[in-house]
This record gives structure tokens, C-alpha cells and sequence, in this order.
């Protein structure tokens, strides 16, 4: 991912915060026929200094057949909103695009166990759902078993984190805080979100201005 220097995040916690809160994530590997993709919904565990993504492929995806064969890349994006160049200071400015995003970097492994492959599906309930997993035990075993038979675990160790926070930080604080604002007033839910990590993240008014620089 090209990260520029002034929305570089490298805070772990801050990155693992931001995959626990946005966990519906992307998981890329590369296959025989070149690169494919599903969306997942991961559960992030810290054991250690390690860390670990959880999940589970329906069985029919072909994906899970060729992901242990290399690195594999997990995509997580958060808030993101169109930022109009009205709000800048210089005339000659361009719009652009604020974002939030974190790519995790691993070897993963396939799980094919029910009762492992189960404990996954605890993990994920746990995390969205919690008064589910009563009912879940409640299903007959039968059913039980032919939903665990369906799918197939992954666990992916993550060797690498790289996080970016594209929020304006090459602007002033005045300009900064102008986008904020704006956002903040927007019908869109995912506007109004990224308008709060802006402010979350924007100095004090009476701090050093940021230097103006081409964003991507």
C-alpha cells in the first residue's frame, strides 16, 4: 500500500482497534489462475507479540484450496469521504478522498476439524451476536454437524501491519478542522464518521500547521 509519510499509522493498538472495529475484511491470495478475493468476517486475537486473524470459507469456495500456498493479504477499511476543494485555503486545489485503511500480511492455514471449526463460529458469534450461541447449542446436532461440514477455518499469522489514515494532516489545522466540520454536517453516515477521527486526530488550534503536499 503506498503510504505517504504524514498518513502513516504505525500505533498497534491503534491498528488493532481499527481491525477489531472494522472486521469485515478483504482476504487476497494468489491462485493458479491469478489473484482472488472474498469478503470474511475476521476476528483479531493478540497472543503474545503475535497476531492472529479467525475466520471461515463456505466449503464451496475454491479459495481456501490454494491459500496456504503463499502470503496472503487481509484488507481493512473503515470511514472514508469525499473532501471538496472549497474547503482549502489556496484556490488552486483539487478534491480528494479521506480514508482509513489497515492491510495485514500473513501465512494462513486451513482448518478442517468440526469441533475446532466450531470453536471459530464461537469466536464470531461472541463478537457480533453473543445470545445466539444458546440457541445455536439448542439446534439439533444433525443440523449442527451439516453447517460445521460446510465450511472450512482460517487462521492467518500476521507477519506484517501497514495502516494509513489519509485525514488532511498535510493541511493546516484551520483547514482540518473547515473539513471536520463539513463532514460532520453530511447525510452520510461514513462522512460523518470520518469527520470525527479528523477532529479525534487534529492538534490544537494554536499548533504548527501542517505542510501543504500532493495527497494520494
Amino acid at each position: 500500500m503506498y503510504v505517504p509519510a504524514a498518513f502513516r499509522e504505525d500505533d498497534r493498538e491503534e491498528l488493532l482497534a481499527f481491525m477489531r472495529g472494522n472486521a469485515f475484511a478483504v482476504v487476497v491470495s494468489v491462485g493458479e489462475a491469478g489473484p482472488v478475493a472474498t469478503h470474511l468476517p475476521l476476528t483479531v486475537h493478540e497472543v503474545g507479540d503475535e497476531v492472529y486473524l479467525r475466520g471461515h470459507f463456505a466449503k464451496a469456495n475454491p479459495q481456501w484450496r490454494g491459500v496456504e500456498d503463499g502470503e496472503v493479504l487481509v484488507v481493512f477499511t473503515g470511514p472514508h469521504a469525499y473532501v471538496s476543494p472549497p474547503h482549502y485555503a489556496a484556490a488552486e486545489s483539487v478534491p480528494t478522498w479521506n480514508y482509513i485503511a489497515v492491510h495485514a500480511y500473513g501465512r494462513a492455514r486451513t482448518v478442517h476439524d468440526p469441533g475446532a471449526n466450531e470453536e471459530l463460529l464461537r469466536e464470531l458469534v461472541a463478537q457480533h451476536e453473543h445470545e445466539y450461541w444458546s440457541r445455536w447449542q439448542g439446534l439439533s446436532a444433525r443440523y449442527r454437524e451439516g453447517m460445521l461440514r460446510g465450511v472450512v477455518g482460517l487462521e492467518v499469522r500476521v507477519t506484517r501491519l501497514e495502516g494509513k489514515a489519509k485525514l488532511s494532516q498535510n493541511k493546516t489545522v484551520a483547514e482540518r478542522r473547515r473539513i471536520a466540520a463539513a463532514l460532520a454536517r453530511s447525510e452520510d453516515p461514513a462522512a460523518r464518521a470520518t469527520g470525527a477521527e479528523m477532529l479525534r486526530r487534529t492538534p490544537a488550534p494554536e499548533e504548527a500547521p501542517a505542510t501543504s503536499g500532493v495527497e494520494e
